[in-house]
């Protein structure tokens, strides 16, 4: 395959390289009152845009068969914000009792909680042809319910991690032979960033994406889940993407007048590109699985009983 074609097949992800770049090169232009205006042109007209755009291309019997399509909206809404949650708070118990900073883990917890995005899980379906109509609803549905959800399941389960830090430092200084010292002392580390712990923490973001990519493939294509290839395809991306428009505005509400807020934004920050990247590495692969899982389902059918 030449350099061209190559280019052509893999634009999407040279363009996320490429920009990303760009934003290390010249970060001022896309800051919040930049000359970019993101904070208008991103949050209003490219959303609007994307669902437009997707609405354009979907028949009105693919959008009604995906509103009716109730077991995958289930599956999605609550993988995303239930299990996923849930999962990664019994990760947290034990990564708490490592040297990883524990606002960083706090901010993890807060990922887990967020809901689906608005663009990347519509984009990447559409990119390997998936069940684009089922990605529109459930990335709408999603920010609808994370509005309420996000919040209190980010706040409680938060709030469990630093309850459960200061009881093991109590236990810590009591075996110690007590002592004056703070009990929040063990939750409340420096505002400057370790190397060691962000470069673990990023390695923990792809393994969570990997590893929950993986689970929802198995779960969606067991003998009697009822989901087609295409569907399958949406779940994937659906359920394991956060989104980042609307979680850096709840990580300001959950965490108002914390000094450690940007600590706490960080893995949002990075599992937001990281989820694009992975996603658009496999788009190739899963788009050939599909293929060939559709090709296998259309013989079956022409198959004499």
């Amino acid at each position: 395959m030449g350099l061209l074609a190559r280019v052509r097949k893999e634009w999407f992800i040279i363009g996320i390289v490429l920009v990303i770049l760009s934003a290390k090169l010249q970060p001022s232009i896309g800051v919040r009152g930049g000359p970019l205006k993101p904070e208008i042109t991103i949050a209003y007209f490219a959303v609007s845009l994307i669902f437009f755009n997707s609405g354009l291309s979907l028949k009105t019997e693919e959008l009604t068969s995906a509103l009716l399509h109730v077991r995958l909206h289930l599956f999605v809404q609550s993988f995303t914000l239930v299990f996923f949650p849930l999962a990664v708070w019994l990760l947290l118990r034990v990564l708490s009792l490592s040297s990883i900073d524990q606002w960083l883990l706090r901010g993890l917890q807060t990922v887990s909680c967020m809901p689906p995005p608005v663009s990347s899980a519509v984009i990447l379906t559409k990119a390997v042809g998936g069940n684009e109509a089922a990605a529109i609803f459930n990335s709408a549905f999603g920010s609808f319910l994370g509005i309420i959800v996000t919040p209190a399941a980010a706040a409680a389960l938060s709030r469990l991690l630093v309850l459960r830090a200061v009881l093991l430092h109590l236990l810590s200084a009591l075996h110690d032979g007590g002592g004056s010292s703070d009990p929040r002392s063990g939750v409340n580390p420096s505002i400057e960033l370790e190397p060691s712990s962000l470069f673990i923490i990023v390695i923990i973001i792809f393994s969570i994406q990997l590893s929950f990519m993986l689970l929802t493939f198995a779960l969606s294509t067991r003998s009697g889940a009822g989901f087609s290839p295409a569907d399958t395809v949406a779940i994937i991306f659906c359920s394991t993407h956060k989104s980042l428009t609307l979680g850096i505005p709840m990580l300001k509400i959950v965490f108002e007048g914390y000094e450690h807020l940007s600590l706490i934004s960080v893995p949002l920050l990075i599992y937001h590109p990281a989820q694009i990247l992975l996603g658009s590495i496999l788009v190739p692969s899963i788009r050939s699985w599909m293929s060939s899982r559709q090709k296998a389902v259309k013989l079956s059918a022409l198959q004499p009983v």
